[in-house]
């Protein structure tokens, strides 16, 4: 008798499953070696554990993993030894790595005055489920990630990782659409449009050649969520994607991935080698009859290329401009055959849908917006980071309860969401549930999962300028509202941050967002001046302060501040100052205190800097405030 799909699936999990057990037999030490890791010094830290267990001649296996989310603690590692809780443990360096060894690994002492959390329920010392984060932290995406080897596919398989494609395989394409429809499942691209829409559409779109394309494209200040889990779990995004080629009826399919993702792209190289000797990805996928196979699209880091229609152009080989729709992908894409794209995130969501049920993940979230949102938290909070929280959490649970809320005893002041296209929300709106629609009405967007937090000194003007400037950059020019419109918003930005503003400027500045909007073609441009057109709704006073006052209440534009030396503060004995300074600005006086000479000062914040807390004598203040006796000029 034959095998079935079930039967070789089967094999292949056993096998993966040996493999875990070994595992248990021995310690595990597994070190967060994605992006963030090794930006933190994991590689240092691997090499140290490495060293050490040779040394001793200890029977431990070092693991390289990916992110786990805890970014604020990286380097992170968890160490798993039989008869023990796996214990987390953060800002590992070479010293705590030696300590660890010889206490943990040698002498059974997990020091738990280092460990962040124990990674399984037991009796003696909580785990992340145990703090506010956990509270409010539900993976579907993240799950894996920070735990298994990307670079092993057999992690993947014994935590059922492709269960959900061996049942696609016998489902068919009527009914895996039909779990995705009644799943709800909406694009986590940023648009939030309904997946089963474009999944259907393509199904439609007859027998011909058909393509499937992942979109990696991932260009946001602070955004790096699709980064992440193409390092820390590649195979579910994989999965997902040749779920959907079977709905389609496609037949190959393209991951599209900045090629300044050089780890990312690496990872996922290896990722579907592994799969294609495994026989989950090329020809008759686990004896189904089933072809289908992915390859890499290095991009060039284009920002206007996350956008549908300029992306498949670049694969194209023509520049990244946008087209007018329609026709649209699912009738006429990538070289003008019906073409189905998504988002990393999107894709990754589609097995454990399969493989749970629709109702599962209806469960999870808001009527309107079922499942879970993914954020970077960036900025000023405590636990920087990547969470993933149910749909209709509110932004004052991330941020406080999740995030840590503010550090340094600073006041929270806005939070721009949803990239540079994003719009920045005041502390009145922390309690708006984080879910498509509610945010669209408080003039945001939850694009691709960017949050960046800002505290009393952001200066909004600033902040609104520094993305527009961004979005203006990378505009591709094709629109004259967008290329010429966002040019002039940016002049006018910069005119009012200098203090030479007026406040007619200010309609200005909204008449032109409003027809930027309206007379874009693609959504760089129709929400470019989301920035703008947020900080003008709910921070005009601080515009009319830069205009008005010429002062920044942030003290954050440079044009509209000046350093000085309180003489109450200072001490004769102490030169670090004048040390710090690149233009010698700072001098003594007469008395043997120090003073800044205003018109030699470039505002490097060097000696704001350096100046020993003891004194916290250099202080930024806007012109009005500066006393007197100032000593500019001389």
């Amino acid at each position: 008798m034959s095998d079935t799909v079930k039967d070789r699936f089967n094999r292949l999990r056993e096998q993966a499953l040996k493999k875990e057990e070994k595992l248990k037999e021995q310690p595990v030490i597994r070190i967060g070696t994605a992006s963030c890791g090794v930006a933190a010094g994991a590689l240092k830290t691997r090499e140290a554990f490495q060293k050490l267990l040779q040394e001793r001649g200890l029977p431990a296996r070092v693991m390289e993993v990916g992110c786990l989310g805890h970014c604020y603690a990286e380097p992170l590692v968890i160490i798993s030894k039989p008869g023990f809780p796996s214990f987390c443990y953060g800002s590992v360096d070479e010293g705590l790595a030696e300590r660890l060894v010889e206490d943990f690994l040698l002498k059974d002492d997990p020091c738990y005055e280092y460990a962040l959390a124990a990674l399984d329920r037991n009796e003696i010392f909580p785990t992340f489920e145990d703090f506010p984060r956990g509270v409010y932290e539900q993976k579907i995406i993240l799950e894996h990630c920070g735990l298994i080897d990307p670079l092993d596919i057999d992690h993947y398989i014994a935590r059922d990782g492709y269960a959900a494609l061996a049942s696609a395989l016998e489902m068919g394409a009527e009914k895996i659409l039909q779990e995705v429809r009644e799943s709800g499942l909406r694009g986590r691209g940023g648009a939030g449009f309904p997946a089963a829409v474009k999944w259907e559409a393509c199904r439609r779109a007859g027998r011909g050649e058909k393509y499937v394309i992942c979109n990696g494209d991932e260009g946001d200040p602070g955004a790096f969520m699709d980064r992440n889990v193409l390092e820390s779990n590649p195979h579910q995004v994989i999965e997902g994607m040749i779920i959907a080629a079977l709905a389609i009826g496609a037949a190959a399919g393209y991951l599209y991935i900045r090629a300044e993702y050089p780890q990312a792209v690496a990872v996922v190289r290896e990722a579907l080698r592994q799969a294609r000797e495994k026989n989950l990805l090329g020809k008759s996928i686990l004896g189904s009859g089933f072809d289908f196979d992915l390859e890499i699209f290095q991009g060039s880091g284009a920002f206007v290329c996350g956008e549908a229609t300029a992306l498949v152009k670049s694969m194209e080989g023509f520049m990244g401009e946008p087209e007018s729709r329609p026709p649209r992908l699912s009738e006429s894409g990538f070289r003008g055959k019906p073409t189905l794209l998504n988002n990393v995130k999107t894709f990754a969501y589609v097995p454990p849908i399969i493989r749970r049920g629709a109702s599962w993940f209806r469960g999870i979230g808001t009527e309107g917006s079922p499942g879970t949102a993914v954020f970077s938290l960036v900025g000023k909070v405590a636990h920087t980071g990547l969470v993933e929280v149910p749909m209709g959490t509110t932004l004052r649970q991330l941020i406080f309860d999740v995030g840590e809320g503010v550090p340094g005893g600073k006041k929270f002041k806005a939070v721009q969401i949803g990239g540079p296209s994003g719009g920045c929300l005041p502390e009145e709106a922390l309690d708006i549930p984080i879910d498509f629609d509610s945010l669209n009405e408080a003039g945001a967007i939850m694009g691709s999962g960017g949050l960046v937090v800002l505290d009393e000194e952001d200066c909004m003007v600033g902040v609104a300028r520094y993305f527009l400037e961004f979005t203006q950059q990378e505009s591709c020019g094709k629109c004259t509202f967008c290329r010429l419109g966002t040019k002039q918003m940016l002049e006018l930005l910069t005119a009012i941050t200098r203090g030479e503003g007026r406040m007619e400027d200010l309609e200005i500045l909204q008449e032109l967002g409003e027809e930027i909007q309206m007379g874009s073609l693609c959504n760089l441009g129709k929400t470019a001046p989301n920035p703008v057109l947020t900080t003008l709704r709910y921070f005009r006073e601080e515009y009319e302060a830069h205009i008005l006052e010429r002062c920044c209440p942030a003290r954050s534009c440079s044009e509209l501040i000046v350093y000085y030396i309180e003489p109450s503060r200072c001490t004769k004995l102490c030169n670090v100052c004048v040390g710090s300074c690149p233009t010698e600005a700072i001098y003594t006086r007469e008395d043997g205190l120090k003073a800044i000479n205003q018109e030699k000062c470039v505002k490097c914040d060097n000696c704001r800097k350096c100046c020993p807390p003891e004194y916290n004598a250099v202080v930024k203040l806007s012109p009005p405030e500066l006393p007197a006796e100032k000593e500019a000029g001389r």
